[in-house]
């Protein structure tokens, strides 16, 4: 029984020395090439640096900083998301038809619980049928997306709340907009769980290694449904934005939003195997996407080659977390 012991504390603490290398190196290296983006981008067109440009910027990568949230928590933990997109059009398609009859409070409470639940039961299904994570999130993309599309009749509903659209989508709060300060709350709690809590360190270890955790006390999956949860809950988030700064609910919103956060989120550092990263690699990664996408825009290159240059990056991404490893 001691060796099991000392063999789970040895692996812990290779994690940890695995993790810290990592988050060195993120740390390190992206920073400088994210000041050489907006240095080139600078150069190209003087006005990327305009106030209303940063604005625009950071308005566009909160959707896909909060779906990087939740999944960066399912990467970590070992697993993966496939779903995020599908949940966050379920979420708001439910929660703008509640918001219609019963109020704000009613269609946002309704959003984020349709996420968690959502979450809860894939994670339930990954944790205690022991499926993979890609196949049971796959499953459960085509039965929100299907039920997104059947509950709105495959249209967007644009009777959406004026005061809600206005308040999360568009007003300010100190001259930052509400969405921005959402997304840095997202973030800021995502890594408050990570680092600081009992949740946050069981979901590194059973990211490492689950059956040494398990030996170790860990009650594996619980922490796999928790995960998934939270995950979902992202989603939830997620569609109260997306459904403000739209203006509507949509059936089919951001599809391309989950992919670009798996992309987002090993491009930061994050190991795609699972048991290291942090929420400052998340956002590293998002902060790249966001600027080659705003850059890409304000140059006037095609929305197709856009999509090429999107599907690239997310190749090279897994090709720079092998080589990482």
């Amino acid at each position: 029984m001691m060796v099991k012991v000392f063999g789970t504390r040895g692996n812990e603490r290779s994690a940890a020395t695995t993790s810290s290398k990592r988050l060195a190196g993120s740390e390190t290296v992206l920073p400088f090439f994210i000041a050489a983006m907006v240095i080139i981008a600078a150069l190209i067109q003087p006005r990327f640096l305009s106030v209303d440009n940063l604005l625009n910027l950071a308005r566009q990568i909160v959707p896909l900083l909060i779906i990087s949230v939740g999944q960066a928590f399912a990467i970590i933990s070992g697993g993966l998301n496939l779903a995020m997109a599908a949940v966050m059009s379920l979420a708001g398609v439910l929660g703008v038809q509640v918001m219609g009859n019963h109020g704000i409070a009613a269609g946002i409470l309704t959003m984020l619980v349709t996420g968690w639940v959502t979450g809860m039961v894939a994670g339930a299904i990954i944790a205690y049928f022991r499926t993979s994570p890609l196949v049971v999130t796959l499953g459960m993309l085509s039965v929100t997306q299907a039920l997104a599309l059947i509950l709105s009749g495959g249209v967007p509903i644009y009777s959406i709340d004026q005061t809600y659209a206005e308040a999360v989508g568009f007003n300010s709060l100190l001259g930052i907009p509400v969405m921005v300060w959402i997304g840095a709350l997202v973030a800021i709690v995502g890594a408050l769980l990570l680092r600081h809590t009992i949740f946050g360190r069981h979901v590194y270890a059973i990211g490492s290694n689950a059956a040494a955790a398990e030996k170790s006390g860990v009650n594996v999956r619980l922490n796999t449904m928790l995960v998934y949860a939270v995950s979902g809950l992202c989603s939830g988030v997620g569609a109260i934005v997306m459904t403000a700064w739209v203006g509507s609910a949509q059936p089919i919103a951001a599809p391309n939003i989950t992919l670009e956060s798996l992309a987002a989120v090993v491009l930061g550092g994050v190991a795609l195997t699972g048991g290291s990263g942090s929420m400052r690699q998340v956002f590293y990664g998002v902060l790249i996407l966001g600027l080659l996408s705003n850059i890409m825009n304000m140059v006037g290159v095609s929305a197709y080659y856009q999509t090429l240059v999107i599907g690239i990056v997310i190749i090279l991404a897994v090709i720079i977390d092998r080589l990482r490893r």
